[in-house]
């Protein structure tokens, strides 16, 4: 009898869980590859599986979303539309590649507009890039604007914490947006000080006095910075030790950052202050002026660039159009860096035809896993684009975090999309696109020296990996959906 109970009381609640899982999955709009991963975790995993969803797949409040979707564009629709309509005469003026007029129409779609005769220096190296940084700031004049997935309260963080203490305390505006998620919780004693000189921060579209959020997706990914509106950063790095290579389980840390002085600046701006409004409240929310947006009247460069952003707000997915757009338009060369490779099928299939038409594809990821399940993915469908044809190369010399993809020697982009889902749908990204060959060829010789630190990787490479191994690849792509 005892028995007969017990088993009546697992069917019961495998039912229970069962419509559970359907009514969680189904009850907001997700892709059908996200619903049938969500549902295996649910019915794999009862009871369970619900945590790990309020953990990873709950989503963020319509509220929010709101708040983000109706802050101001800054003028830049405005600029935007004109461009769209004066796009021929535009194109007859400035050299832009045959390749790239779909592109910038594509991005102009979405608002983001094609800004001219910018300088780009790069950087692969954390100490190079927080040097150049910390000068920067501490040069500024009128404000200082940062947005970073993570800002750690270790040596580098506070170092940065006490140069915008020092900033503040001369009168500049300094105003910090950063994930509360990826800086591993809100740091208040690093920020307390920071607030008390004059200084603002604010962990992204969350109350300060909110506990550590324990959901996973949705975060704030965008690194950039952006210094009396004239000279700003996007790419890679974030901020802490580890970027400089102090982290004994990750070793040297290779990414690729760029700083730009130029009116693409300006557009990096309009993104923080779009971000800092829909975070801050009351008298903190910030208004248009010329201090903000400053006329730059000569030209310090010769590159185009757009800065495009995406993120569950926008349901266009432009960065990842951005990269179908680029694959798609390929006619002899694709090259990727990105420490995750978890294409979805359309960005895969896009892959699959450029190596079908001749399209030279190369692709380098890293050698050891920051999240082991994610490696593994990245494990999965790296041996996928090998068995098609293409260059696959493990880096060797560190960590590899850079998330660069260029094409044909002309186009190339910089920021912080990693190659995966999480980047095209659930996180807020920002990436630089560049229409300019001089850049390219620089990122290409970058690819080039890593490729000296690196093995390629071949078919062979993983039939010799055991089975346990393999098996695990396998495993962890069903759930590539959710990553």
């Amino acid at each position: 009898m005892l028995r007969d109970s017990l088993w009546i009381l697992i069917v019961i609640l495998l039912v229970i869980n069962t419509f559970g899982a359907i009514i969680t999955v189904f009850s907001q709009k997700r892709d059908i590859a996200t619903i049938w991963a969500w549902l295996l975790v649910l019915m794999m995993l009862p009871v369970v599986g619900f945590f790990i969803f309020f953990l990873v797949g709950s989503r963020i409040s319509n509220k929010k979303i709101f708040r983000l979707r109706t802050q101001d564009q800054r003028g830049m629709e405005r600029i935007a539309n004109n461009q769209r309509q004066q796009l021929q005469k535009i194109e007859k003026l400035l050299p832009i590649p045959d390749s790239a007029s779909e592109l910038v129409r594509l991005f102009l779609s979405d608002d983001s507009v094609l800004t001219r005769g910018n300088d780009i220096k790069t950087f692969t190296d954390g100490y190079d890039k927080f040097n150049q940084l910390f000068e920067d700031i501490n040069q500024a004049t009128h404000h200082i604007h940062l947005e970073y997935f993570a800002i750690f309260d270790d040596e580098i963080g506070n170092q940065l914490i006490d140069l915008l203490i020092k900033k503040a305390r001369e009168g500049i505006e300094v105003r910090v947006v950063f994930d509360q998620f990826g800086s591993h919780g809100q740091h208040r004693n690093m920020y307390k000080r920071l607030r008390e000189a004059g200084g603002k921060a604010a962990p992204f579209l969350m109350r300060r006095f909110q506990l550590l959020t324990l959901r996973f997706n949705f975060r704030n990914h965008r690194k950039i910075a952006i210094i009396d509106g004239v000279i700003g950063y996007i790419g890679g790095f974030n901020i802490g030790d580890q970027y400089i290579g102090s982290s004994k389980k990750f070793g040297y840390w290779r990414d690729t950052h760029v700083r730009i002085h130029g009116d693409a600046v300006l557009s990096m701006q309009n993104r923080f202050l779009m971000d800092w409004n829909a975070t801050a409240e009351g008298d903190e929310v910030l208004k248009e002026t010329i201090d903000y947006f400053p006329e730059i009247v000569q030209l310090p460069g010769r590159a185009m660039v757009q800065i495009v952003s995406s993120g569950p707000d926008n349901d266009k997915w432009q960065i990842k159009q951005g990269f179908m757009r680029m694959f798609a338009s390929a006619k002899t060369d694709i090259m990727i860096q990105t420490p995750y490779f978890i294409p979805d099928a359309a960005i895969l299939e896009t892959l699959e035809i450029a190596i079908m038409s001749g399209v030279r594809v190369r692709l380098m990821i890293p050698n050891r896993p920051d999240h082991p399940i994610v490696y593994r993915a990245t494990e999965y469908y790296a041996k996928e684009l090998i068995e098609l044809g293409a260059e696959v190369y493990r880096y060797d010399g560190g960590f590899l975090h850079s998330k660069v993809v260029s094409i044909d020697h002309e186009i190339s982009t910089v920021g912080s999309a990693n190659m995966d889902i999480r980047s095209f749908v659930l996180n807020f990204e920002t990436n630089a696109f560049v229409y300019d060959p001089e850049f390219a060829l620089q990122l290409e010789t970058f690819f080039e020296q890593d490729t000296e630190k690196s093995t390629r990787l071949t078919t062979e490479y993983f039939e010799k990996q055991s089975f346990w191994l393999t098996f695990l690849q396998k495993f962890s792509r069903l759930f590539s959906p959710i990553l």
